[in-house]
C-alpha cells in the first residue's frame, strides 16, 4: 500500500498516478472529502485531534511507503511547529519507504543550489524543516527527501497572483527564482517512492530565471502590464527568494524526464488547464481550483 499523508496539491496528483496502475493508496487529509480520487481509501487526520492519528496507526499495513507532505503547522503563539514527529510515530516499524517534500528554503540565503549543496536555514521555519528532514532520514526505514522549488501548475504561480493584481516585483526584478511544475515533481515523487535512493535532493526544472523575464512572459499571455515593484520589508520570504537551483542529478537517478522543463512550457499548460476546467464547469460542480 501507498499512503500519502496531508495528501493536497502536489498528493493528489502523486495518487492518481498509482492510482491509474492499480495500486492501493490511502489518502489522508485534515478535509478529505475535498479529495477527489475514486479508488483511493480516503481518512481523516487531523494533527489537533489525538484520535485520527489513534486511526492512522490503524490504518497502516506492514510494509507501507509513505509520502509524507503535511507542511508546518501554525502553534498558539503565531510560529510554527513541526508535525513530523507525529506522523512518523504512527508508522508501523516494517514501513518500506518514506518521502518526504521538504523545499529549497531550507538553503537560506545560498544563491548557487545543487546536490552538493548543504542546508543553511536562517529563520525558526527553515530549521524546523531541516529537523523535519533529519527526523525522515533518522528512521528504520528507506528514506529520500525532495527539496522542491516553487511549484506552480493550474491555479498556483505567478500567473495566477499577476491575474489577481497581487504579485509585486522585487526592486528591479533582478532576483532568481526556481520553479517546478507540480506534475514533474508528482512524477519524481511517484519514482521516489518505488526507488532505493537515499538522501536529500534539490528539485527544479532546468531553467531559473529572473523575476523580471518570468513576469514579462506572463503579462504577455495575459494580456496585462508589468507588476509594480515592491521593497524587499513589504515581500513575504518566498517573494524574496534569489536561488538558482540545478534539479537535474534526482532527475537522473530516479529517471524521470521532465515533461515541463522551463516556465514557457509549464505556465501555457497551467493556462489552458484551467480554462477547460473554467469551460467545462457546470453550475454548482465542485472546482478543485476554486
Amino acid at each position: 500500500m501507498f499512503a500519502l499523508l496531508g495528501c493536497g496539491y502536489t498528493g493528489e496528483r502523486v495518487a492518481r498516478r498509482l492510482l491509474a496502475r492499480g495500486l492501493p493508496v490511502l489518502a489522508t487529509s485534515r478535509r478529505p472529502e475535498r479529495l477527489s480520487l475514486p479508488g483511493a481509501r480516503l481518512l481523516r487526520v487531523d494533527l489537533d485531534d489525538p484520535s485520527t492519528l489513534d486511526d492512522l496507526r490503524r490504518a497502516l499495513p506492514a510494509g507501507v511507503r509513505v509520502l509524507h507532505s503535511v507542511p508546518l503547522l501554525r502553534d498558539a503563539y503565531g510560529g510554527f511547529r513541526d508535525p513530523t514527529p507525529e506522523l512518523l510515530s504512527c508508522l508501523p516499524t516494517s514501513t518500506k519507504r518514506v518521502v518526504y517534500l521538504s523545499t529549497t528554503g531550507v538553503y537560506g540565503g545560498v544563491f548557487e543550489v545543487d546536490e552538493t549543496t548543504p542546508p543553511a536555514p536562517r529563520t525558526p521555519r527553515e530549521t524546523l524543516r531541516v529537523s523535519a528532514e533529519d527526523h525522515t532520514l533518522a528512521g528504520p526505514w528507506s528514506a529520500l527527501v525532495l527539496r522542491p522549488a516553487a511549484i506552480y501548475g493550474p491555479g498556483r504561480g505567478i500567473h495566477v497572483s499577476m491575474r489577481r493584481g497581487e504579485f509585486r516585483l522585487l526592486g528591479e526584478g533582478t532576483n532568481f527564482v526556481s520553479r517546478i511544475h507540480v506534475d514533474d515533481l508528482a512524477a519524481l515523487t511517484d519514482a521516489a517512492l518505488l526507488s532505493e535512493e537515499t538522501g536529500a535532493w534539490p528539485v527544479a526544472d532546468l531553467c531559473p530565471a529572473q523575476s523580471r523575464e518570468i513576469a514579462a512572459f506572463c503579462a504577455e499571455l495575459l494580456g496585462c502590464p508589468l507588476p509594480p515593484a515592491a521593497s524587499a520589508p513589504e515581500l513575504s520570504e518566498t517573494r524574496r527568494a534569489n536561488r538558482r537551483v540545478d534539479g537535474r542529478m534526482i532527475a537522473r537517478k530516479l529517471r524521470v524526464r521532465l515533461t515541463f522543463p522551463t516556465y514557457r512550457e509549464g505556465i501555457p499548460q497551467a493556462l489552458a488547464a484551467e480554462a477547460g476546467e473554467t469551460q467545462s464547469e457546470e453550475p454548482g460542480a465542485f472546482s478543485e481550483t476554486g
